[in-house]
């Protein structure tokens, strides 16, 4: 099995997972570069994944759903495509593997995320990103704020399969606010990275919690008297007016 991202739009990936010749997609915002990777290499479309129902991220299940064997998993009211609404603590099995769902509300409403015990690793959309979070566009900094400690409680090995590349800016505004080395260091490979034509995801939960302010574990001094929700707000005003 492997797990691969096509781009799509600016800074979208759409993560695809493929075991043999059986394919299952996360968040298909787009359908172009699928259905030709389907095509070339006579791939059978088994699942698809939606975290929310933001257009960068459902806009291909027009010309997908018809391809797929099994099931689009969203959360309700989410895309009219989706034919197998997850909610909670629900358990799906995708290409052999087992995902436990948790709600993530907070940039939407309906936001999900899909963990996988199996392969260590965690189909977040906009909630976490390496080195930041979502907007709250529909939630409150409180649901948010809920939502990314439920997903730092995951082992620290888990990595984190984010659906935008927004590492550099988020580290850059992560620096701004907190001169730590290894938040430098890690703006530093990313840009390299970049530069090199790769990608800076994923990433993996125990450095997030060394470089992301906004899983609240590494923190500046003046921060550390203020409340969770109060620091985690204060952050995410900052990096909206940033």
């Amino acid at each position: 099995m492997k797990i691969f991202h096509i781009p799509a739009f600016t800074d979208n990936y759409i993560w695809c997972i493929q075991k043999n010749n059986k394919l299952a997609v996360v968040d298909p915002g787009d359908s172009k570069e699928l259905l030709n990777l389907i095509k070339d290499n006579d791939l059978i479309l088994e699942d698809i994944l939606v975290t929310h129902h933001h257009f960068d991220h459902t806009g291909g299940l027009e010309d997908l759903h018809k391809l797929v064997k099994g099931n689009i998993y969203g959360p309700e009211h989410s895309n009219k495509f989706i034919n197998k609404f997850v909610s909670e603590n629900d358990e799906i099995e995708v290409l052999g593997n087992k995902y436990k769902i948790f709600e993530t509300p907070g940039h939407t409403l309906d936001h999900i995320s899909y963990y996988s015990e199996d392969i260590n690793s965690v189909f977040c959309g906009d909630t976490l990103f390496s080195g930041g979070c979502g907007r709250a566009f529909e939630g409150t900094f409180e649901q948010l704020h809920n939502s990314i400690q439920k997903l730092n409680g995951l082992p620290e090995s888990t990595l984190i399969y984010a659906a935008h590349e927004y590492t550099v800016s988020n580290l850059q505004f992560a620096y701004s606010v907190h001169d730590d080395e290894i938040i430098l260091e890690n703006l530093n490979r990313s840009k390299k990275l970049l530069s090199e034509g790769n990608i800076t995801l994923p990433t993996v939960l125990s450095l997030e919690k060394r470089i992301n302010l906004f899983l609240l574990e590494n923190r500046p001094e003046f921060a550390k008297a203020k409340s969770d929700l109060e620091w985690f707000t204060e952050l995410r005003e900052g990096k909206d007016s940033a």
